[in-house]
């Protein structure tokens, strides 16, 4: 569907079932340079099972009008604003990478807002490296290349996509591929500019839930159990060889750790 957030059209996947804001409401966020797209299975299994979805592309990307916004708390207030759009009171934040960011801010800032967190792939600090912040501000097909490749994990790479005749690096690439010109670059540079995220971790009320890859390149496991201890009550799942992609690397344990 499509809603005006902020005065910009925006383009919001609901898992196959119309938005009915007296159902309890989950809100994916999705990752730098990604999409809704990234949460086909997941967004439909809540959609299907008693949830209100709303799978949005964030301002720029995908389907959404409007330009990037420059910072993770720019994007944590527009996410507020998505609720209000809908008409939500209140939302489970389910986020990924970048998207974790997001929830985690939105949630120390908009505690009315955020009924519980989940954070697959995520850091206390997400630092980019020159190189790829470099590939991305001149819209090189490196970055691409580097994002694709660090982002899956080994077995990924070997192929044995859980979705029949689909190729797991190859999806990742052509999803980046859509990206306009400095979007990827916009989102990477955001991460890499949050230094927020364990000051708003001490601040969260409500249950949450970190999903981490056992063989994650971009955010280490070792990573995202340091924002785990600085979380009151933080349960932490590791899904045993993903990767950070784990919506597509391992699904379906993905799905049951969201579940749980």
């Amino acid at each position: 569907m499509q809603l005006s957030v902020i005065g910009k059209e925006t383009f919001v996947a609901t898992g196959g079932r119309n938005f009915d804001p007296a159902l309890p409401a989950v809100v994916f966020l999705h990752g730098a340079g990604f999409d809704h797209s990234a949460w086909a299975l997941h967004s439909r299994w809540f959609a299907h099972h008693g949830h209100a979805v709303l799978a949005a592309d964030l301002p720029g990307h995908g389907r959404s009008a409007g330009t990037p916004l420059s910072s993770i708390a720019a994007m944590a207030d527009w996410t507020v604003a998505l609720l209000d759009a809908a008409g939500a009171a209140s939302a489970h934040l389910i986020g990924h990478s970048m998207g974790s960011l997001i929830a985690l801010d939105a949630a120390a800032r908009h505690p009315d807002r955020v009924t519980a967190l989940s954070l697959i792939g995520t850091a206390a600090t997400m630092a980019v490296g020159p190189d790829l912040l470099k590939a991305a501000e001149t819209n090189d097909q490196a970055a691409i290349d580097m994002v694709s490749i660090w982002g899956l994990g080994y077995a990924a790479e070997l192929g044995g996509s859980r979705a029949p005749g689909l190729w797991m690096h190859g999806g990742a690439q052509a999803t980046l591929k859509r990206c306009a010109p400095g979007v990827l670059f916009n989102d990477l540079s955001a991460c890499n500019a949050y230094q927020d995220a364990l000051a708003s971790a001490a601040r969260i009320k409500v249950p949450v839930t970190l999903i981490l890859g056992e063989k994650d390149m971009m955010t280490p496991a070792k990573a995202g159990r340091a924002l785990a201890s600085a979380i009151p009550h933080a349960r932490t799942i590791v899904l045993p060889g993903a990767g950070h992609m784990m919506m597509a690397e391992r699904p379906d344990h993905l799905l049951a750790a969201l579940k749980g």
